[in-house]
């Protein structure tokens, strides 16, 4: 049976891969600015990172019947037996930490009991990843600390890389918790940290295990210890009331539990903080299970991801603009970067070029901030992506063209009619935004691009098939043109860029025709009847979000209450049967748009 992941994290531990098999946690994820991504502290195939364990009466017990809650759609917990006992267990990455607490609880039922109880790990390898995850050959140590009253473990590429470190007390004399460590043949590190008491019927007993990340030793150590100076329970309230600020609702608890839990994966994933610099960056998801992961894109951090983001918290998305319109600023509009700004995959996608400039507005709008419009960031931004899409516009036709689809294929012909819509928005947005900040004649030749592109919109992209207006996918403007849609870039979603309306004869008729069982990619009598493309060929989870801003929001919420998704988060598409992740499993940005469009549909907020 294929493994099942729960998820949790803060601004910079990401924990990815906790299994509900049995507690273990296989590595940890963090974003590393001098590494241009992100680096993984991970287990072995046979020992992951950490796992709970528990002796009876000395003798080994085997954790049995896991099952697992999420207090505030987040925060994982689960009970599990053991030979007459009762585990708990919870794993608490409290909001602005450098790590998180791995809390045990063992419960006796009507007999005395000795018992043992800790977890067991082992650090066998670190990975670097952007989109693809590689070892980091260093030098792993371990070693006893003063620092913590424990132990602590690093990398060393010369000087040191990351370090992680445990701690528990800081009164080892009066601790019943020990620890141990060895070097394996292999190198991997192996550890153990337990807590020893002798039960009475109907006692409980806990222990709460902190670990922290830093640079080296000092920082890791300090940071769980930070952590445990706290205590659990002012880091677990802490962490609550953020989450609890922050929760949505639509009155339909299935709704709610998909909604929030997607819209913090998206926050804490689609997000985060370099344990080197110190820098919030934006990406597609920190976890190593999605196949383009630790990377930027315009579009999937700023039209999907942002939406979600600024529900959240508008202070943060303020910053998140921030980076945009800064370190990515430079080369806004190219395929897809590393988290410093610097290109990764090279090619033009016209999508992304606009995507910051919608972003702003949406910000704008919300929030009133028009201050950020005079920061020299986003000022200099805006005049660098009107340059650039003056560069792309046909000399004779008011039509943009670029290279790549939504999808980042190639595309067919260069004007894509998605993309101009979103070009269109973009000068609907700077006239709006810029009122009384341009001179008036400037934003008249702003008005006067929008009403040019409408024109060549509606002129060389609206076209007849079966005998029916439609808007074509794309135009080479010499009579070529092409049926067709993608979730990543939908004609779904004309009406929410308000371009057209929901009564607009050739959008009316394009959404019937990507709908029908004879267009390929529909997946129409399917019990997940949402659209496909080639990148993916199965209903995409991006669809239903465009379905559910498209008017059609009673199917898509059957669509997606029959997805179990990857465990209750967003992925690239599903099996239009079973609804279970057929392709990009963790995918971060997708669930904030996912999120956003299941506020935006049912939301009481």
């Amino acid at each position: 049976m294929k493994e099942q992941y729960i998820v949790t994290g803060n601004e910079v531990v990401s924990l990815p891969t906790i299994r509900e098999s049995d507690g273990g946690l296989e590595g940890i994820s963090i974003l590393y600015m001098a590494a241009k991504g992100m680096l993984e502290i991970c287990g072995s195939k046979d020992l992951p990172l950490l796992r709970p364990f528990a002796e009876i009466d000395g003798a080994r017990a085997v954790l049995r019947n896991f099952c697992w809650r999420r207090t505030h759609s987040w925060i994982p917990s689960f009970t599990a037996e053991a030979d007459g006992l009762q585990i708990s267990g919870m794993l608490l990455a409290p909001v602005g930490e450098r790590g998180f607490c791995y809390r045990l609880e063992v419960s006796s039922g009507g007999e005395k009991h000795t018992v043992r109880f800790g977890l067991e790990g082992c650090w066998a390898e670190t990975l670097h990843s952007v989109n693809e995850s590689k070892p980091v050959h260093g030098e792993r140590h371990v070693y006893d600390s003063g620092w913590n009253h424990a132990f602590v473990m690093d990398m060393r590429v010369g000087v040191s890389l990351v370090a992680f470190a445990p701690i528990y007390t800081v009164q080892p004399e009066q601790s019943r918790t020990t620890y141990g460590y060895e070097v394996g043949p292999d190198e991997d590190i192996r550890y153990l940290l337990s807590c020893s008491a002798a039960l009475e019927a109907h006692q409980t007993v806990s222990e709460n295990f902190w670990f922290g990340v830093g640079f080296e030793e000092v920082a890791a150590s300090a940071s769980a210890k930070e952590m445990l100076r706290q205590g659990f329970d002012a880091e677990y309230q802490k962490t609550c009331g953020w989450l609890a600020k922050r929760e949505r609702t639509t009155g339909d608890a299935k709704l709610d539990e998909c909604l929030n839990r997607n819209m913090f994966f998206s926050f804490f994933f689609g997000s985060g903080m370099t344990l080197d610099t110190e820098e919030l960056v934006l990406v597609t998801s920190r976890s190593p299970r999605y196949y383009v992961s630790a990377a930027y894109w315009d579009r999937d951090s700023l039209l999907w991801c942002f939406p979600a983001i600024l529900m959240a918290d508008s202070r943060y998305a303020r910053e998140i603009l921030e980076y945009a319109f800064g370190r990515q600023g430079k080369n806004v509009g190219v395929h897809s970067r590393y988290i410093d700004g610097t290109v990764l995959e090279p090619g033009f996608e016209l999508d992304e070029l606009c995507a910051p400039i919608l972003a702003l507005a949406s910000y704008v709008r919300q929030t009133g901030d028009k201050a950020i419009l005079t920061q020299p960031a986003v000022s200099s931004g805006v005049e660098r992506i009107l340059s650039r899409l003056e560069l792309k516009k046909n000399p004779d036709v008011a039509l943009y063209e670029t290279m790549l689809q939504p999808t980042d294929d190639m595309r067919l012909y260069r004007y894509i009619t998605y993309d101009n819509v979103l070009v269109w928005r973009t000068f609907r947005d700077l006239d709006e935004l810029y009122r009384n900040l341009w001179p008036e004649q400037r934003r008249a030749a702003i008005r006067e691009n929008a009403e040019a592109v409408q024109k060549a919109i509606m002129d060389n992209c609206v076209v007849t098939k079966d005998g029916r207006k439609i808007y074509a996918w794309s135009v080479d403007l010499e009579g070529r043109w092409n049926v067709y849609d993608e979730p990543p870039g939908s004609l779904l979603l004309l009406p929410y860029y308000g371009f057209c309306g929901f009564e607009d004869e050739a959008w009316s008729n394009t959404a019937s025709f990507i709908r029908r069982k004879d267009y390929a990619y529909s997946f129409a009598e399917c019990p997940i009847a949402e659209i496909g493309c080639p990148h993916a060929p199965h209903p995409w989870i991006l669809s239903i979000a465009n379905s559910l801003l498209s008017g059609n929001i009673n199917s898509a919420r059957e669509h997606l209450l029959r997805c179990p998704m990857d465990n209750g988060i967003a992925c690239e598409s599903v099996d239009e049967f079973t609804g279970e992740s057929t392709t990009g499993d963790a995918f971060a940005t997708c669930a904030g748009f996912l999120a956003y469009a299941i506020d935006r549909a049912f939301g009481k907020n």
